[in-house]
């Protein structure tokens, strides 16, 4: 298929993604950058961590995508004294038949809020890791397959880190996106407060299926990527990794440890979804930069240095993206 048959393909098949924006701006005011990543792991079929001050919607945001792709969703709150069954589900036993049946859990649904992630510890966030990873979960001796499409939104609160777990390296690598959330605009508070203070607060109505969400999937996938963007995204993710090769030394002391080849991975197939939501059949490197902080900011670990100098991550991935030759 020419780049022209991709286009118009493209273009038919991404008409719901203007329904489904349309939708959420009647609930989410702002925040297009939030609503743009859901969509992007949406369709790219991968998870995302949100991190962000409470009170800026992102319980709302997620849980107005569910309804409008009529999908079925889960509020999971993590806290100390979670248990992997409380997300999983367990085996009860039934007097009535005498055996063992499975009860499942709030993770069988298609869209995952993890509310505070690290609030729970490791045994939980291994359970959520084999429903992430795996997209299964396991329930005594058996396996149950999750259903398409499944997509978890976890958050973190930044503020009160009393009574938290940092999340290991191997969890963190498989969000495909971690989002930071800032305060909305002067005038968007203000619509923000109208919109709160009516009779009735608005509600998303479903306009797209899920089939209809698994069919863009593989649209996506075909989205046209040339060597000229791989390399591009390769000479990324190893300047996080080798930056003295990259005529960044300076940035060798600061960095413990780059990005995972994950990193190239989820750079790519965000950079496509992105495409696609632009109703574009092929990547361009605008898009790989309008992803890349989002994919990069939590595979890039920090060394001492960095942080007694105040150096977070974003600061390295702009030297890096002001330095590596765009084609």
């Amino acid at each position: 298929m020419d780049i022209k048959e991709l286009n118009e393909r493209i273009q038919q098949e991404s008409s719901f993604v203007i329904r489904l924006t349309d939708e959420m701006k009647k609930v989410i005011i702002g925040q297009k950058d939030m609503v743009d990543r859901l969509l992007i792991g949406l369709l790219a079929d991968g998870h995302i961590l949100l991190e962000g001050v409470p009170g800026l919607a992102k319980t709302l945001a997620i849980k107005s995508l569910a309804n409008t792709v009529r999908a079925r969703f889960s509020r999971i709150q993590f806290t100390p004294d979670l248990l992997p069954a409380d997300l999983t589900g367990t085996m009860i036993y039934s007097q009535k038949t005498e055996e063992f049946l499975v009860r499942k859990g709030p993770v069988f649904a298609n869209f995952i809020l993890a509310d505070e992630i690290n609030r729970a510890p490791a045994k939980v966030q291994s359970a959520l890791l084999e429903a992430m990873q795996e997209r299964q979960v396991t329930i005594g001796d058996n396996s149950f397959r999750l259903d398409e499409p499944f997509l978890v939104l976890a958050t973190e609160n930044p503020l009160e880190q009393e009574g938290t777990y940092p999340l290991p390296e191997a969890q963190v690598d498989r969000f495909m996106l971690k989002v930071m959330i800032g305060y909305p605009s002067r005038e968007e508070e203000k619509l923000i407060l109208r919109q709160n203070m009516q009779q009735e607060f608005p509600q998303t109505s479903p306009v797209v299926e899920p089939s209809d969400i698994i069919s863009a999937r593989k649209v996506v996938r075909a989205v046209y990527v040339d060597e000229k963007i791989e390399n591009y995204i390769t000479d990324i993710v190893f300047a996080t990794r080798f930056p003295g090769k990259y005529s960044l030394p300076e940035l060798e002391a600061l960095i413990s440890y780059g990005g995972s080849p994950r990193a190239s991975i989820n750079m790519a197939l965000a950079a496509k979804a992105y495409a696609f939501i632009r109703q574009r059949g092929y990547v361009i490197p605008e898009d790989v930069r309008a992803v890349c902080h989002d994919v990069l900011r939590h595979r890039i670990g920090l060394t001492y240095e960095a942080e007694a100098e105040n150096i977070v991550a974003e600061d390295i991935i702009d030297k890096i993206l002001n330095k590596v030759e765009v084609p």
